[in-house]
């Protein structure tokens, strides 16, 4: 009991790191799926929610560093996860998965396991987060030239729209000023015309978050603030040069208040119920869940085409749909993603970004690391 109780405390005490508001609206709106008695490996018999569509994950780079453990545990039926509000351990059955969408700065790893996927007939998409802070030394990732490689390979496979690119965050120091940034977006941006079709960014909002500022501060990155005449600037000429470089990204923003929409910017849905339909229209129990209604396109006649509702979204084989996205009330004030089950946990990512919002600390998240490699196959990422 003292132990259970040790633990608990630790959670409470690395949770209140966060901003409280944010804090207390993702524990009084957390999604939930609908939950089943099933069985453990082990015979025990335990509550499982069983969602349809699993994020993997915002808390940490499972196709970087625990894609065998997540492969072996979708072929054992589930993994168990620790609620980082209360540290309950909870689990989570994949049943009833019907689509995944993978974070990744790093996604190699998934390429020998997409083809489970297709053998279960589960769709995904992969928010790849390509930066360039090669030179500054932010990130430990595989070189840029090897991490745009990747992203070729994955599209190879998966398809145009598959995989996203996200340059996440836009990050201001000493060093980096918004000229450096738009040097580096370019420099990646025409290394992937033809690849992708989005571009996702945020501006990194360091006060917002006291776990990234004091990551920051802690390892002497001397970080600035953005102005919000340094995002409409940034924003202003990041257009122009999607235009006149040929790209034809959409561009958006995660998380964002500031409205750019001047600027063909959008706020973006990172778990988007769009894309979702998209890619799986054809699944008819995924669209069920979602009252996604597919129709067919209407036959011209000789007199006249005929005109598709307001806001269809056009599938293959002259089909489309009408969006039924809806916001997941437990996100942030500005994420406007959709519900999904998250099934990572925070302080186990060995990226060690300097300025991580997903580690309370470096040494934290390499103890958590070391503990999953001595049992790698574990229902949890930690082994614990």
């Amino acid at each position: 009991m003292q132990y259970i109780a040790s633990f608990c405390n630790y959670f409470i005490s690395l949770w209140s790191k966060f901003d409280k508001p944010q804090q207390e609206q993702s524990h009084k709106n957390m999604a939930t799926w609908n939950k089943e008695n099933l069985p453990k490996e082990n015979g025990e018999v335990v509550p499982m929610q069983v969602p349809m569509i699993v994020s993997a994950s915002r808390s940490t780079d499972i196709p970087a560093f625990y894609a065998d453990w997540f492969f072996n545990r979708l072929k054992v039926g589930y993994s168990a996860w620790t609620n980082p509000f209360n540290g309950v351990k909870g689990y989570v059955s994949y049943k009833k998965t019907r689509f995944i969408v993978f974070w990744s700065k790093n996604p190699r790893p998934l390429l020998p396991y997409l083809h489970i996927l297709k053998e279960r007939n589960i769709k995904c998409y992969i928010q790849y987060t390509l930066n360039d802070y090669e030179q500054e030394k932010l990130e430990k990732v595989p070189s840029l030239a090897n991490r745009i490689e990747t992203f070729k390979m994955l599209v190879e496979q998966l398809g145009k729209g598959t995989v996203i690119w996200r340059f996440d965050p836009m990050i201001l120091t000493d060093d980096i000023s918004v000229e450096k940034l738009l040097v580096k977006v370019k420099s990646i941006g025409d290394q992937l015309k033809d690849y992708t079709e989005k571009l996702v960014f945020s501006y990194a909002d360091i006060a917002m978050y006291k776990k990234v500022k004091h990551n920051l501060e802690t390892n002497g990155i001397p970080y600035r603030e953005w102005e919000v005449e340094q995002m409409e600037e940034f924003a202003q000429k990041l257009s122009i040069m999607n235009k006149e470089r040929g790209w034809k990204y959409q561009l958006a923003t995660c998380g964002e208040k500031i409205d750019i929409g001047k600027y063909g910017i959008l706020h973006n849905r990172c778990v988007d119920g769009d894309l979702i339909a998209k890619l799986a229209w054809n699944d008819k129990e995924l669209m069920g869940f979602m009252k996604v209604k597919v129709e067919n396109v209407p036959a011209p006649s000789l007199f006249e085409v005929p005109e598709l509702p307001q806001g269809a979204i056009l599938l293959p084989n002259n089909k489309y749909f009408i969006s039924t996205h809806k916001k997941d009330p437990g996100q942030r004030q500005f994420c406007e993603c959709m519900a999904s089950k998250d099934i990572g946990e925070y302080n186990t990512c060995p990226h060690l970004c300097e300025y991580c919002y997903a580690n309370a600390s470096k040494e934290l998240a390499i103890n958590n690391w070391k503990k999953h490699k001595e049992n790698p196959y574990a229902d949890t990422i930690t082994g614990k």
